[in-house]
Formats: structure tokens, sequence, C-alpha cells
């Protein structure tokens, strides 16, 4: 393995507080951003970067065709590879107008990145999500055993998933005080919970199974009862790890700190949907599932709104188009019906009120855009 190269290191350093400072990226990002950077710096046994020449560029797009992925064996999905691609793109582009850098690196040549246009369509191609419906989530929050405080913490963290629709970063960081049960809500405030985008917004508690609405209840009432813990203490506290009577580390109760990383609740999702006979669904298909399923019932706009913004959207169209997608047996069970008789059409106009608003989503994706 070749060594770091020490001027690669000090401008892949700048870089990073440009991505942070100046493009607000979060440190996620930031992380995949220099695993891109070092595939290509390996590629180049790490070279200077002030001797890039876009024939580096052809033959890294090459190999990188060629590369398997580490967990499954098989060939780069084109959507890796393009997210791979895109921010070697932007990284050459950046230095490009740096001094000492600009006379090596033209602007053009981060275009040698590019994929072809029918990979990129390949790559950007929106698939079928597998998303559970409401009965298959009850069938595996029933199969959740609760006889310990751990197992009890693990179904409530399904359990809350169910009603507020929240990512799992968030879900690991709500904090005991966050959560109002007699107003029926979770407030995300971004100072402390894991929201997208920093967003701070109100999730009201939405009912839609009886099941999952008392074990978030239930939860929340132990966890207060507890006189050693405070509003600032973690809703869903990670587990305390020690000796047992073997001298063997394991399992000891409910720790005093939250979750640092979304690891644990995945896990919990997979063995809960195992127990239950079911395939895995990963904890963000909740989301599909709660939008699929208000889709579903005869509600006005201004609900489907009110759903929206419960999921910390600001415009309806984001819900519809990134969660309410129309699953295929449904989607075949609606054209197969058949379009209005004659005399049905005037039932079945729009609700007004539906096409303002879409109307209105539309002009602001426009301005946005």
């Amino acid at each position: 393995m070749t060594k770091p190269n020490a001027k690669n290191e000090r401008i892949k350093r700048d870089y990073v507080l440009y991505l942070e400072e100046a493009k607000r990226r979060d440190p996620t990002t930031v992380d995949r951003v220099l695993k891109s950077i070092a595939r290509f710096e390996e590629s180049t046994c790490r070279r200077d970067f002030k001797s890039f020449h876009r024939k580096q560029a052809v033959a890294f797009k090459q190999r990188l065709s060629q590369a398997l992925n580490a967990r499954t064996g098989e060939r780069l999905s084109k959507a890796t590879v393009h997210s791979i691609l895109r921010d070697l793109h932007a990284f050459f582009f950046w230095l490009a107008h740096l001094p000492g850098y600009k006379s090596h690196v033209a602007y053009a040549d981060a275009d040698y990145f590019n994929l072809s246009d029918k990979d990129v369509a390949i790559a950007n191609a929106r698939r079928e999500k597998r998303v559970p419906t409401l009965s298959q989530v009850e069938l595996a929050l029933a199969a959740m055993p609760a006889e310990t405080p751990l197992e009890r913490r693990n179904r409530a963290v399904f359990a809350y998933a169910v009603v507020t629709g929240a990512r799992v970063a968030a879900l690991a960081s709500f904090r005991l005080g966050d959560v109002n049960m007699e107003g029926g809500f979770v407030d995300q405030d971004a100072r402390h919970v894991k929201t997208k985008f920093s967003k701070t917004f109100r999730t009201f508690l939405m009912p839609v199974s009886d099941p999952a609405m008392t074990i978030a209840r239930d939860w929340h009432a132990e966890m207060s009862a507890d006189v050693s813990r405070g509003p600032q203490d973690p809703l869903f506290p990670a587990t305390e790890m020690g000796l047992n009577k073997d001298g063997i580390f394991a399992p000891q109760g409910l720790g005093r700190d939250a979750w640092t990383t979304s690891g644990p609740i995945r896990d919990i999702f997979k063995t809960a949907f195992a127990a239950a006979g079911l395939p895995y669904f990963n904890p963000h298909s909740t989301r599909d599932m709660l939008v699929r399923h208000i889709m579903t019932l005869d509600v006005p706009v201004e609900t489907l709104k009110a759903w929206s913004q419960n999921l910390g959207h600001q415009g309806l169209l984001t819900t519809l188009t990134s969660y309410g997608a129309v699953a295929l047996p449904r989607q075949a069970e609606l054209v197969k019906k058949g379009l209005p008789r004659q005399h049905e059409e005037d039932e079945l106009k729009p609700d007004p009120a539906l096409v303002a608003a879409f109307a209105e989503a539309l002009r602001q994706t426009g301005r946005n855009s």
C-alpha cells in the first residue's frame, strides 16, 4: 500500500472545509466524498493531483466498471458508480480554480468523469420500492417480545417509527422531553434531533395503528416513571454492556447515553420482521407505508398536506413524488378497472382544492429548480 501524498492530504483538508462551511454538506456526505477521492488516488498510486490527466479519469472509469462490491461480491451498481464519479467531477472542477492547480487542471478535465447518457439514465432510474403494508407492520410488532426493558425499548422504537414516520437518525436521537403525550406530538428539534437538512418541526402521532400507539404511550410512561431519568435523557437509551457472572461482556440493561449510529435500529427491524416470518423492510420504509396508507383513504387535500408537514416535507409534491408511488399491483388494479362511464364523470370531477395545491407545488418547483 502506497503512503499518503502529503500535498494531496493538505488540499483535501481544504476541500473538506469548503464542503462543510461553504456548501453546508453534512458529515455523512463529506465522508462519502472522501472515500470517492481515496478510490481515485488508489488507482493512480496517490500521485499528486497536479499531475492529473484526463487519461487517468478514463482509466479510473474503466476500473470502476469492473470493481466489485465488498459486501455482495457483485459489480458496483450504476447508481454507485455514478455517485463516485459525480463526487470526483465536483472535486476536480473545484481544483481547477485554485492557484497552483489551475495551470495543471482545466475545468473541462472534470467532464471526463462523466458517465454516458445511457448509464446515467440507468443509474437514475426509479425502481419500485419494497414497502410493507400496515398489516405486515402490525404483525411484526406483535411478534416482538416485551419481557425485559431492552425488549420493550426495541418494540417501542418500532412503534415510534410507525406513529411518527421519523427517519432512523431522528429516532435514535429523540429525547424523553421531545415527546408530549398529552398533546400527542413529538418535537423534532434540530438542535439535538438529527433531522434531514437540520429542519425543526413538530410531528403529531399518526393514528394508523392502535397497537403501535399503545406501545408508544406505554414506553413514554415507563421511561418518565424512572426517577433517575429526565427530559434531556434519550427516549431510547443504548444498551449498557458489562461482564456477566461468567466474565463475558453481555447486555446489562438500559444505559444512560443515546445510540451514536442507526445500526441498532436497523437490526431491530431485521429481527422483528424475521420473527414474523416476513422479508426485511428497512426503517425508512415505514414512511412510504404511511403515505401509501393515507392515499388509499378518501381524505381532503388539507389532510394530505397535514400528513406531508408531519413527515417534515415543505411541499405536498415532495410527499407524493418521493413516497406516494402507487404499488404495481394497485396500479394494475386501477388501470384494469377502466375509465368512468359518461354519466359518472360529474361525480368524479377533480377536487378544485387538490388541483390548486398541485399548481402551487409545481410553481414552487419551478422557482427552486
